[in-house]
């Protein structure tokens, strides 16, 4: 174990580049120091990675001690798992964590008062050592509360990211914004919003990472937390918990550790399907509009975070095969996926091979990740679909379900498109659609998820 972990603060140095190497020696011997109680925390700041707070408070040397000494006893048993790293917040998932995502093997590696830079210490040990399947991590707000900068916390960020990739450069990872709390808590809005930006910047780019927005999920319009889901400002409450949860699941089955059955669903009568379930047969990447062109490169050149926008110049088609070359849309399990995007945001289309020219119904099941942002195409203009919750425009829909699934229903009668969701009219005057064109879908933001897609024709 001395060996692994003396390995360890040499790569984190490495990794963080030459004016880091020099505290290669000082790494080693806080190794050498950590080896006489592997479990316990450092006696000083000397030579450890990292910057900022370590906390030293008796009640928290003796809970990270105890919970270390436990989960080294339960390594074998938690090898390959999805491993959740964090804080009190991940700590009091507790026995819940199991049950909240059925049929994944989870391990709970949360230590509650923890700090990024305590993570850091204990990452090898306590993560890397488990080889796992994929980390979700949600860390820093307690860094915050001990005076550290956005920018020393998101330092220590990095370098837990770059160890986590450097151990296994295909292993998932599912980084949480920091959830919001209050200026009561020494976390202002303002601090959490700072260090939530600073920790897309971090990753922004990365297709390893992905990224989740669960800071509006909780934020009330202060950008505090929301007191009816974190009854003290800090920690969640059981319905706090099943909002992570809703958030988290759909990527979770997205890379692979659950929802893996097949959809069992058959189109009404009179209905066909649009997506076989099982790969991309019927759709297509189709050449960008000239007019989609001029407005991508307007919105580029007047704001620096405006999204991505690769242009097609030829028609792309995907018959049998089950993911777009880039890997954006991808049939999973009966489900056509539109992942998050590693730039945070990029716009791109992908169209069914063929166009509609009469009256008909379309019919499908959308899911989306918190402040998702996507689209449905009917003949070329777009309908809104989105986390409406979040990302508008409809946020007073009242049937709407946060990251579950929901119905939408699109009636093009007349020239002109009506569309519900779960029997919600959005939008009564509709909107006006040329005589015949393809179906599409969009990703934006977030990840987006279709299925059940279906139409009938008019006679």
């Amino acid at each position: 174990m001395r060996h692994l972990r003396t390995a360890f603060c040499l790569s984190l140095c490495l990794v963080i580049g030459p004016s880091w190497a020099s505290a290669a020696a000082a790494a080693q011997a806080a190794a050498r120091a950590q080896s006489q109680d592997p479990f316990a925390i450092p006696a000083t700041d000397d030579g450890l990675p990292g910057a900022g707070p370590i906390r030293r408070y008796d009640w928290f040397l003796r809970l990270w001690k105890e919970r270390r000494s436990a989960w080294a006893k339960e390594a074998a048993q938690d090898q390959s798992a999805v491993v959740f790293l964090g804080d009190s917040i991940t700590q009091g998932w507790g026995g819940g964590l199991g049950a909240a995502f059925p049929g994944v093997k989870v391990a709970n590696r949360g230590i509650s008062g923890d700090t990024t830079r305590g993570v850091l210490i204990r990452l090898q040990q306590d993560v890397i050592a488990l080889d796992p399947a994929a980390v979700v991590l949600l860390i820093g707000t307690n860094d915050l509360e001990e005076g550290a900068t956005p920018e020393t916390i998101a330092g220590n960020l990095k370098l837990i990211l770059a160890a986590l990739e450097k151990s296994n450069p295909r292993m998932p990872i599912v980084l949480c914004q920091v959830f919001p709390s209050s200026a009561e808590k020494k976390r202002s809005a303002d601090q959490i919003k700072a260090l939530n930006a600073l920790y897309l910047g971090a990753v922004k780019g990365d297709p390893q990472i992905t990224y989740v927005e669960t800071w509006p999920l909780f934020a009330d319009a202060k950008g505090d937390a929301l007191p009816a889901e974190f009854p003290d400002l800090l920690h969640p409450n059981e319905a706090g918990y099943a909002k992570w949860a809703a958030a988290l699941r759909p990527l979770l089955a997205t890379l692979g550790f659950s929802e893996k059955e097949k959809d069992s669903f058959a189109p009404e009568e009179g209905f066909e399907s649009l997506f076989n379930g099982q790969d991309l047969t019927g759709w297509q990447y189709r050449p960008t509009s000239e007019a989609d062109q001029a407005s991508a490169k307007r919105w580029q050149a007047s704001d620096p975070n405006a999204a991505a926008w690769p242009f097609v110049t030829e028609p792309v088609i995907f018959d049998g095969t089950k993911a777009t070359p880039d890997g954006r849309f991808a049939a999973i399990a009966g489900r056509l996926v539109v992942k998050t995007p590693p730039e945070y945001r990029k716009i791109q289309q992908l169209w069914t091979t063929r166009e509609f020219p009469k009256d008909f119904v379309l019919k499908l099941e959308f899911r989306a990740t918190p402040n998702a942002d996507s689209g449905v195409y009917v003949r070329g203009p777009q309908q809104q679909c989105r986390d409406y919750k979040l990302a508008g425009p409809y946020k007073e829909l009242k049937l709407y379900r946060p990251q579950e699934w929901n119905e939408l229903v699109v009636t093009v009668k007349d020239g002109v498109a009506t569309t519900t969701c779960n029997g919600e009219v959005l939008d009564a005057a509709g909107i006006k659609v040329p005589p015949s064109g393809p179906i599409g879908v969009e990703g934006d933001r977030g990840q987006m998820e279709y299925r059940r897609i279906r139409i009938k024709m008019a006679k």
